[in-house]
């Protein structure tokens, strides 16, 4: 039977998930503000797919089954606060899918049957996925019998974990058939004609160069031409897709930092002095380090050039004994004390080589760890390394050299590697643990010996104190309550010198700038008014981020849609300006041509110069000297040699084109160029397909009242 574990291991190989976390705080705080509930109407609404409404619990039932297959394929008992931001929003695109597509599928009458699941899962042609959980690692064979073993024991046979994972694996499968029928479709109204092909393969093949003369817009002023009113309101109509928005809200905000305080320091510093003798009399220096320091007891060895030069003179120079200690001394906002814990002459660098025994469940490391014990034997009694390292061990970049891993220093291995390749003596054999797996080491050689030492930390971070964080508190507290409107706190912000700063929020956004667990800010905001106070759920003004107390005001809101001309009429009015200098351009250099035939004459008339283009074909992206022009592109490619053209009017400038040269290429292989359009325009086909369907999809997301 397959077991949890090699579901574990080898679907992480299979299917690609991104995941996240909830917290119920976020939740309870919505259901109970302002004594109403969040069951009443749609509160519980999570969003809502073309008129199907997606429920708060049936939502994150979906999120909390993809949190349990993440923490099975990585062995985690919890997940950090991003990685559910991650599965939540991964959970979010699959149900708009599963909706929009499902109501696809149904119209035109697509299905995965019953007969062909279990053809996928335990038939003749079974899945990729099943393929290679239930593959017998000795022969190489799927084993049958072990797959409908498993099967037959989901519901009662196997741990409630396997059955989950089991359940979401046969849902990728049917979820790949379905869509797999479905791009087959779309790609049987794909043809590329051979006309097609041969004016694609002959632009591919084309290639010209050319010389040019190029007049940027960047040289005509803006008092040279006249954009009025309706030139902007035109321009906007017609390109209202350019000024689409998402919703935002645009905020300004203060910040009261919370530093430590004069007396902060005096009182860290006089700890550290207090408790010198005591750290000089510890007998466990590790212990009194692991208790008392804001950083835990290091066991590292350090040469003198390893040490800071103050500790380094300390130890080595002026010849410091176990237990002396050096300091108080400052250093990095800390206090500390040094404590010269070991002292011992040690190699710089050792030779080893090791067999690597992989572990993967508890029932694998009693019995790797059985045939640990008996490789250490057997070399110990005289088998060959090089023959067990190859025949035995996992890591296969040294298995190969015998298990050989050449010198290495110290900080170049994981911890328990490192203590025993260097304690062991030379030819000593030591099996160890670490993340990686059992070890069998042997110390083949060591380096040249040096005084290294051990130092004990005693560091005092100076933080700020519960008065520190009062006082600042206090100023924060009668600031938002002197100010209670945005005029009020723009004038006060200004009168004290307080530096305001501004932010644009999305309503995914998880913090705002470099505030720290700032996701509340962002929520508020989407619940404020313009031109109030941003406050939270609790109705009040401060926020308490990190080291930092915060006030924020709203300044603006924009709604998902085209965004309103006065919004944007800065941005229409540098597209209209730079549309205004370029037809300037075009009348100037059309003058420029009447009655001449020479591109350098032209050049001479624009005060400009000629310029050449080597080697330009349809799939070019820039022009050297030019950039990203496609009409130039474009039109080059269609010109004959010696042909001048019109002005061109690209992104950037205007341009006048003198074909030198044409290169028509290779055009015979019209059947390979089909087959690769064809190709081409499947994939291509596959995803568009779906865009468009959720382009068209009427989508509601309210995810952000609940996380």
């Amino acid at each position: 039977m397959a077991t949890l574990q090699t579901i574990r291991t080898k679907a992480g190989l299979l299917v690609a998930i991104v995941i996240g976390i909830s917290l119920a705080a976020f939740i309870l705080g919505d259901m109970f503000q302002g004594g109403s509930s969040i069951l009443q109407g749609n509160r519980m609404e999570v969003g809502e797919v073309n008129g199907e409404s997606i429920q708060y619990p049936q939502f994150q039932q979906e999120v909390e089954k993809l949190g349990d297959i993440y923490r099975m394929n990585t062995s985690q008992n919890q997940l950090d606060e991003n990685t559910w931001v991650q599965v939540r929003e991964q959970t979010w695109q699959t149900m708009i899918r599963d909706i929009v597509m499902n109501d696809v599928y149904k119209k035109i009458g697509i299905t995965v049957s019953s007969d062909e699941l279990f053809d996928m899962l335990q038939g003749t042609n079974l899945h990729p996925i099943v393929q290679q959980l239930f593959r017998n690692p000795n022969t190489g064979q799927v084993d049958r019998g072990a797959v409908v073993q498993f099967l037959k024991n989901l519901e009662t046979g196997v741990a409630p974990e396997q059955r989950h994972y089991w359940l979401y694996l046969e849902n990728q499968i049917v979820d790949e058939r379905i869509q797999s029928k479905y791009n087959s479709l779309v790609g049987k109204g794909l043809y590329v004609t051979s006309q097609e092909a041969s004016n694609s393969l002959a632009g591919r093949n084309k290639e010209v160069s050319f010389d040019y003369v190029a007049l940027n817009h960047t040289s005509v002023a803006d008092s040279q031409v006249v954009v009025t009113e309706k030139d902007l309101k035109d321009y906007y109509n017609k390109n209202q897709d350019t000024y689409k928005q998402e919703k935002l809200r645009q905020i300004e905000y203060i910040t009261f930092p919370v530093e430590p305080s004069e007396q902060d320091f005096k009182d860290t510093e006089k700890w550290i002095n207090d408790v010198v003798s005591d750290f000089a009399s510890a007998t466990d220096n590790a212990a009194f380090v692991n208790s008392n320091s804001d950083v835990d007891f290091d066991d590292t060895w350090y040469k003198q050039s390893d040490l800071p030069e103050d500790i380094a003179t300390w130890v080595f120079e002026n010849d410091a004994k176990i237990n002396d200690i050096f300091g108080p001394y400052f250093e990095d906002n800390a206090y500390k004390l040094a404590k010269l814990h070991a002292s011992e002459m040690l190699p710089d660098s050792v030779e080893a080589r090791h067999i690597l025994l992989q572990v993967n469940t508890q029932q694998e490391l009693i019995a790797q760890q059985a045939l640990a014990d008996s490789l250490k034997t057997a070399i110990e009694n005289g088998s060959d390394f090089s023959k067990l390292a190859m025949e035995f061990s996992a890591d296969q970049g040294s298995a190969i050299q015998g298990g050989e891993l050449g010198w290495f220093g110290r900080g170049q291995m994981v911890k328990p590697f490192e203590e025993a390749a260097f304690n062991n003596k030379v030819k000593e054999v030591s099996v160890v643990t670490s993340q990686f797996g059992i070890h069998i080491i042997q110390t083949t050689a060591r380096g040249q010996l040096s005084r290294q030492v051990q130092i004990a930390y005693l560091v005092r971070n100076v933080t700020p104190s519960t008065q520190t964080y009062q006082s600042v508190y206090a100023k924060a507290s009668e600031f938002a309550g002197k100010n209670v409107t945005k005029e009020d706190f723009d004038a006060a912000a200004t009168e004290q010198k307080i530096n305001k700063r501004s932010a644009s929020l999305r309503e995914t956004d998880r913090q705002v700038a470099a505030l720290e667990n700032s996701r509340q800010l962002v929520r508020a905001a989407f619940s404020s008014k313009v031109g109030s106070i941003v406050e939270d759920q609790q109705g009040s003004t401060i926020f308490d981020f990190g080291d930092n107390f915060v006030i924020a005001t709203l300044v603006s809101a924009s709604e998902e849609g085209v965004a309103s001309f006065e919004s944007v009429k800065a941005r229409v009015e540098l597209a209209v300006l730079k549309e205004k200098k370029l037809q300037f351009l075009a009348e100037k250099a059309k003058k420029a041509m009447e009655g001449k035939t020479d591109l350098e004459a032209i050049a001479s008339e624009l005060g400009s110069t000629v310029k050449n283009a080597a080697n330009i074909n349809l799939t070019s992206i820039q022009i050297p000297g030019i950039g990203m022009e496609p009409k130039v592109v474009g039109t080059a490619t269609n010109m004959s040699p010696d042909q001048i053209s019109q002005p061109v009017a690209g992104k950037n400038g205007v341009y006048i084109i003198k074909v030198i040269t044409v290169n028509e290429g290779d055009n015979q292989d019209t059947e390979g160029e089909r087959a690769r359009l064809a190709q081409s325009l499947t994939f291509r086909a596959a995803s568009q397909a779906y865009n468009v369907h959720r382009e068209k999809a009427e989508i509601e997301d309210e995810r952000s009242k609940f996380y």
